[in-house]
């Protein structure tokens, strides 16, 4: 580790995973847990009459569903019409939470959702992220975000892939990002601020204290929260609690792991998106590029019932011989899952 690394939070030795494998309880277990990953459409029966329950956004009163679309998927489909059909079945069943981000397939997730949601524009509640952390970079992402989301305000612009240490202090720095922010809060552009990353907690610790110096300006704050992330790198342990403190909404994402984790065998996607939704989050994001995929997160958000705490335990008891290497955890390991170290271009700094 250089010393530039941020320190690590402790994690306990854990039994082996061929120690778990080994016994007969543990196989027996991981079959009964172990499902297809994409769910057919129509595999089970949404909830008659339902509707995905609605969460307070934090500090901003603002009610938004439970569950949150994320834009990355809506890129997938090479027909931009499944794209469609995807967003307004999320939005005729309740979802009213829509993630996206500037460099989501080169702004095609962006122009597809400004497509889609044009003529529900008020329907919905519109948040996407900038990569920019100098003020004329944010700046110029903002406006050709507007342009392709097709609408004139935004609800809610974040700070997207706070994944290196330095990130914080350039974005704050004199003619940083965070001045493009507010600029365009106070111009009506964006209602709410906040910020996004996955790599590590105390980087999002370090961006809430540079928030704090400069009169708490974060509305949201985006991170993992799933069943592996309570073993590693945990942002549930050192994040959390201190949003909930500050009544900052709280977005979580990646509760499958962007599908890694049901590859331990161990945890069911409906455990998976329980437990997620079982934290204080304002909203849980997931990715759906399949209808049945969909239908999989809207059937477990209609029919939403917190875990137990008999329930929870078992989760964490059933992952962690399997967490305390972030093996299921890529975004938080490897370099796999940042944009903006493969293209640091987007960052707008000077060469």
């Amino acid at each position: 580790m250089s010393k530039e690394d941020p320190p690590r939070i402790a994690v306990p030795r854990l039994p082996t995973r061929r120690a778990v494998l080994g016994s007969a309880a543990a196989a027996l277990l991981a079959v009964a847990c172990k499902r297809a990953e994409k769910p057919a459409p129509g595999q089970a029966t949404l909830p008659p009459g339902g509707t995905v329950p609605q969460r307070t956004l934090g500090r901003t009163g603002v009610k938004v569903s439970c569950l949150g679309l994320g834009g990355y998927h809506l890129g997938l489909p090479k027909d931009p019409a499944l794209a469609t059909r995807l967003m307004h079945m999320a939005v005729d069943h309740g979802v009213t939470f829509m993630d996206n981000c500037w460099d989501y397939h080169d702004g095609e997730s962006e122009r597809r959702m400004g497509n889609a949601l044009h003529d529900r524009r008020d329907k919905v509640f519109l948040m996407t992220k900038l990569d920019g952390q100098t003020r004329a970079s944010a700046e110029k992402q903002l406006e050709e975000s507007l342009r392709r989301l097709r609408t004139d305000r935004i609800d809610l612009v974040q700070m997207h892939e706070i994944i290196r240490p330095e990130d914080p202090g350039r974005i704050f720095a004199e003619g940083g990002a965070i001045e493009a922010l507010l600029a365009a809060k106070q111009a009506g552009k964006v209602r709410y601020l906040g910020f996004t990353g996955h790599k590590d907690p105390t980087y999002h610790v370090a961006m809430l204290d540079k928030s704090k110096l400069h009169g708490d300006v974060f509305d949201t704050v985006q991170m993992p929260l799933n069943v592996m992330d309570a073993h590693y790198r945990s942002f549930e342990k050192l994040v959390l609690p201190r949003l909930v403190d500050q009544r900052i909404g709280v977005l979580g994402m990646k509760p499958l792991g962007s599908g890694k984790i049901l590859k331990s065998g161990v945890v069911s996607a409906e455990e998976c998106l329980r437990y997620a939704l079982s934290l204080e989050t304002s909203t849980v994001i997931t990715g759906c590029e399949e209808v049945g995929v969909l239908e999989q997160a809207l059937r477990v958000a209609m029919s939403f019932v917190p875990m137990s705490a008999e329930e929870r335990l078992a989760v964490l008891g059933r992952t962690a011989p399997f967490a305390g290497a972030g093996e299921y955890e890529e975004f938080k390991t490897t370099d796999r899952h940042d944009g903006t170290a493969k293209n640091p271009q987007w960052l707008g700094l000077p060469a």
